[in-house]
This record gives structure tokens, sequence and C-alpha cells, in this order.
């Protein structure tokens, strides 16, 4: 709504201006997905290949969790206190798990998601991890003073639980168990607990635990603290732990030397190898990146994964111990975290093997149409790209919104390029840049913008400052000058008062003149706005107009007894005993008011005999009754006036009505 200003107001165009613009993106990280578990704390996870299944054991809820591989829960099993440890039969038929609240091991059929046995482990046992070799299930038990290891066999007519498997080693806390992948005969144990470092190799071949090598219990190791995750590389001759500190170690299975590490953050929380060698190494590193891949034989990571904060911590969620897991045949990287209100979720890692190109595109802030400028940027990954590698490019601006191509342009040395375009259209213009990616490179695009100049086309609109009578019909024109292919314009009225919206009144194309006419009823002041959208070439332009409109306005007199002129003037003559009334009649507004003054004719010269202001009705009128005792034969005269924002409003523009001459008589 347009509000009458008492003074005039001026308007300032202001310019902005930028810096060169930088963008880029990531590749196909969106492919990744999280869901919210519901579990409130993680102890282990097994992926079944067969089922295509993601089994979670929860120890605070005591239950086990089975989603799809989109992390989307299909079945729970309650009723398991305290469970923990979880294996997956090589068949992947059923599922162990161990169950210390309630001092046993439980199968689960994995088809179907439901229980189907109970092995007794022995009262205050607490098995907590497990492990299938040599045709047994392994387990780690004890508490956190005293650990040890024991089998479960279930190949005779009734299961055998065989107890102290490892008695001449003081395991504190129920170590962790891995078996290796290259001979089911050998098992690995790692003490869980954060005092204290031990790992050991058995062979088990024989029904028991023959230990073959043994590190720690004190020794040069020992400051290696708690082994929150381990497991043997697919050839079994290495065993990667999560151990303190800035890297995941690597120890020869043999005799449990070290022989190597993987960097990646500190506290390290998990550790999960692919059949081919590939290393997903995890930590809980809430301002670092959580997890960090390395494909077979390369100690540089491929990929790495920071989670977001999903609570109220500033910190990125946490990965869970032993919270990675590999799709069995497949590419796909599961992980489990949780965040610090103690919200858990399973994230779907996608495509953690294929190096995550940077690609950024680098373009002027500003370029002129038509003439030629640099395009430049860089397409960066930690598997370098060499020279030549392709790369697509897209334009996008006014004449090509939905893009044209550019062709294929070549990566230069150091991942960089560059290449000159000249735009043949001004304003927003768009550079899209994209690499399709390969086996060992994800897919990236990044765009960037340039503002390219467009020239200022002529537009003008009549009518500026002129005042119309009340009701006049007025013709404007909006005028347009040259410009490349768009004509149209659109002309918007907006008439003072807050009662009415500014309103687009014409839009349309110019004629052979370059003009645009519309005709308003001028009842109002009114601006009235001319818009050109621009085009290709010529830049969008906006005017303004504004006209204003008087008031209706007519008085008559009453009371009087005759009429008569003096001169060439009429007067109303007025009984000095009748109290006369002027009757106003005024174009209505709400709230508006009449100025109605008079004047008396005194030494031959009219002076001022006083004024006041008077509401009208909502029927226009006011009706004013001059009381008083007057002096006879002297010469009066009145009107109505509107004064713009006196009168109450600001709508119309300031309009006098006639004299009206009046004089008593006796």
């Amino acid at each position: 709504m347009r509000k009458r200003m008492l003074s005039t107001a001026t308007a300032f165009a202001v310019l902005f201006s930028s810096a060169a613009l930088v963008a880029g993106s990531t590749g196909s990280a969106a492919a990744d997905t999280a869901k919210v578990l519901p579990v409130q704390s993680a102890g282990d996870m097994v992926v079944d290949g067969v089922h295509q299944q993601v089994f979670i054991s929860d120890p605070y809820s005591g239950k086990i969790v089975a989603t799809d591989y989109t992390g989307t829960v299909v079945a729970t099993v309650d009723g398991l206190p305290g469970v923990q440890g979880l294996a997956l039969s090589a068949d992947s038929g059923l599922l162990y798990a161990a169950v210390p609240g309630d001092d046993s091991i439980v199968s689960i059929e994995t088809q179907t998601v439901t229980r189907t046995g109970r092995y007794a482990t022995g009262d205050g046992t607490d098995p907590a991890h497990l492990a299938l070799a040599g045709g047994k299930i392994w387990f780690g038990y004890g508490n956190a003073d005293l650990g040890d290891i024991g089998s479960l066999d279930l190949s005779g007519t009734e299961p055998v639980v065989e107890l102290g498997q490892d008695t001449d080693n003081k395991w504190t806390g129920a170590p962790r168990l891995a078996v290796s992948p290259a001979d089911p005969n050998t098992l690995a144990a790692a003490s869980p607990e954060v005092y204290w470092f031990g790992l050991s190799v058995f062979d088990v071949s024989s029904g028991k635990a023959a230990r073959t090598a043994r590190v720690g219990d004190g020794g040069a190791s020992a400051g290696s603290g708690m082994t929150n995750d381990l497991a043997f590389t697919p050839d079994g001759t290495r065993i990667i732990t999560a151990n303190p500190g800035d890297h995941h170690r690597v120890w020869r299975t043999t005799d449990l030397v070290e022989v190597g590490s993987y960097p990646s953050e500190h506290h390290p929380t998990a550790v999960a190898i692919a059949p081919d060698g590939t290393v997903a190494a995890g930590t809980d590193s809430p301002y670092d990146p959580d997890v960090h891949v390395f494909t077979p034989g390369a100690t540089t990571s491929v990929r790495t994964y920071d989670f977001p904060s999903t609570g109220s911590s500033s910190g990125g969620d946490s990965l869970a111990d032993e919270g990675l897991a590999w799709e069995p045949g497949g590419n796909r990287l599961f992980a489990v975290t949780g965040n610090y209100d103690n919200t858990h979720r399973l994230h779907v890692l996608t495509d953690p093997t294929r190096s995550l190109p940077k690609l950024t595109v680098t373009v002027p802030a500003k370029a002129t149409r038509a003439k030629p400028f640099t395009v430049k940027g860089t397409l960066t990954a930690t598997l370098p790209l060499p020279a030549g590698t392709p790369l697509t490019v897209t334009r996008t601006d006014m004449e090509s919104p939905s893009g044209k191509s550019l062709g294929t342009k070549l990566l230069g040395a150091g991942g960089a390029f560059s290449f000159s375009d000249t735009p043949p259209a001004g304003g927003k213009v768009t550079y899209k840049v994209a690499y399709a990616g390969d086996s060992t490179h994800t897919p990236a695009s990044a765009t960037a913008s340039v503002e390219v100049s467009r020239a200022t086309p002529t537009l003008t609109l009549n009518n500026n400052g002129k005042l119309y009578d009340y009701g006049k019909d007025v013709a404007f024109a909006a005028h347009l000058g040259s410009t490349y292919k768009n004509r149209t314009v659109e002309i918007w009225a907006d008439p003072f008062g807050a009662d009415k919206p500014n309103k687009l009144v014409k839009k349309g194309t110019v004629n052979s003149n370059g003009n645009l006419w519309v005709t308003l009823d001028m009842s109002r002041d009114v601006t009235l706005t001319a818009k050109f959208a621009g085009d290709a070439r010529y830049a969008p332009k906006t005017v303004k107009s504004t006209a204003y409109a008087k008031v209706r306005v007519s008085t008559t007199v009453s009371k009087h007894y005759r009429t008569g002129k003096i001169g060439s003037t009429t007067y109303h003559y007025v009984r000095k005993s009748v109290d006369p009334v002027f009757t106003t009649t005024m174009t209505y507004y709400k709230g508006r008011k009449q100025r109605l003054e008079m004047d008396a004719y005194v030494n031959g010269r009219w002076i001022d005999a006083g004024a006041d202001y008077f509401a009208l009705g909502t029927n226009g009128k006011s009706a004013v009754t001059l009381t008083g005792t007057p002096q006879t034969g002297i010469k009066f005269r009145m009107r109505s006036s509107y004064i713009n924002s006196s009168s109450g409003d600001t709508v119309n523009s300031t309009t006098h009505g006639s004299w009206k001459y009046f004089i008593f008589t006796k």
C-alpha cells in the first residue's frame, strides 16, 4: 500500500559487487544412508549375506534387532539380558548370541529370526564374546577381574561346555575373539579392559585351545591398553587391532610381532576386513573422521567418513565398539553409531572403496557479454587422477535455460583444468563441470556462476507529478526502447491508502512505437510502476510515475431568504435572526474531515474570519450551522476544502471547493 509522505522521497540505487565465485561438490556421498535403530546400546553386529540382514545386539535392553540392508527393522528378539557377542554359522542359517545376564548362549534361526535353542554355560560365567572355530562355538567369559575362554560343542547328542581353556593366562575381562578366515582352526583373543593389554593366538584343531603366540601381560606393548575390536586378514597371516592411539596396529599371527599400522585417529573402536583385504578402521573421533578405508596394500586411506552430530553435543556421533561390518560378497560397509542423547543409527556406506574426488570450479564474479573469460578449477582425489581425464562442461543461461553442452575438457597436470568461453547471453551464467567417475573413483560435479553484463534499456512512464480532477480517465504510457527479444512490459498501479493493494493493471507487448497504454480512473493519488524483466542482452529495468487526484467537493447554502448579485458575484442574503447552514458534499474516505474556512470583507480586502475541520458522514456530507449574532451589512465568504494529511488521510491531493458568498441583513 502507498502512503503519501509530506516530503519528497528520493530513491537511491545500491550496487552490489562480489569477488570471484568458487563452488564444489563431492560426488556420490548422498547415496549413503542412516536410519535410527530402536536400541539403547550397541554390543555387536554381524551381517547375514544370504538373507541380506544385519543383526545388532542391544545389551542394555536385552534384545537383538534385525534390519534389512537399508536399515529398516524387520524383526526383534527380546528376553536376552545383557546380550553381547554375535556369531553367524557358516551357512548363515543360525545366529548365535552370548547372553551374560542368563549365563547362556542362544541360537536364532536367521530366516524367520526366531529363537531355537538355549545352551547354559554355567552359573556366573557371563559369556560375552563369540567365535566359531574348529567345529565349536568359542566364547570369552568372566568379569573385569578374571576372564577366560570356553567352548560349546553342539556336534554330539548333547551340548558340551568346556571352561578354562586358557587358565594360565590371566585375562582381565571376557576376551574378545576372532577366527581366521584362512584357517578355521586358528583363534585369536584380546583383552577388552582398559588397564591391561593382552593378545593371544590359539590352535583349536584338537578341540582344545593350544596357545601358539602371546603378547602383553605387562610387557613392552602393555601401553596399548584395551582392545575394542580385532580381525584377521583374509590370508590369516596378520591380525589388526583397535587399541588406544592414533593408528590401528598390525600383528604377525605366528609370533604376534607388531609389523605395521594403519593411520587413523585417536580412540580406535572397530576394525572390519573385507574378503579382498580392504581394511575399514573405525574410531570414536567427535571432531575428526570416524572411518578410514584402506584398499589392499595401501597405508593411505582411499576414503574417510566423518559422522555428523545428530544430538545435543557439538561433536559428531560416536562409532560403537565392534561397530563396523562388511557386506559378504558385496561392497557395502555397515556402521553403528550413537549420539550424546543415546540415539543409535545404522549407517549404510554404499561405495566405501572408491576415492571421493573433490571438484571445484572458479569463475570471475562479473564478465562482459560476448567477451571471452577463463573458467578454471581443480579435481583432486586420494587416488590422484591422471592428466587427460575427461570432464564434461555445461553452460546454463537465459538463452539455454536447460543447459548447453560445451563438450569435453581435459584435466591438466596436478589436477588443474581451465578453458576459455565467450558467453552469448548476459545475466546469471552457470557452468557445471562433471567427472563421470570410474571403477576406483566416484562421480563428482561442481557449478559456479558469473554475472554477465547486459545493456541498460530505455524505459519511461509518463504523467509523473500531474494533478487530475477526481474521476478523470487518464491514459498512461510506458515506453520501451531497443531490446533483444523480450518486448513485454508490466504496468502496476498502487493507489494511496491502506485499503487498496498494488495491482497489475496491464501486461503486454509494446506496440511498434514501443508503447504500452493503460487508462485509469483517477479517484486517488496513485503510483504506477513499469517493469521490464530483461532478456539475454538487456538488463531488467523498473521506472515509477506518481499522478495525483483531487477529491470531488461542493457546498450548498441554506436558510437564506434570497440571492442577488453584487457586481458579478452572487450573494446569499440571510436574516440576522437566522443561522445559515453550509452543507458540504465530498468524496468519502474513512475518517475524512473537511476544512471549512470563512473570510470577511473589511476595509477593501478579505481577511481571515476563522476555520475548522468537520467530519464527513458515511454519505460524504457535512452540514455546519453558523451561529451567533453577526453584524449586518458585512460581506462574508466560505469554502470547504480537502487538505492532504490534515483532513485525516493522505489518499487524495489537496482540493479547494468554490467560494460561497453571503451577507446578513435585518
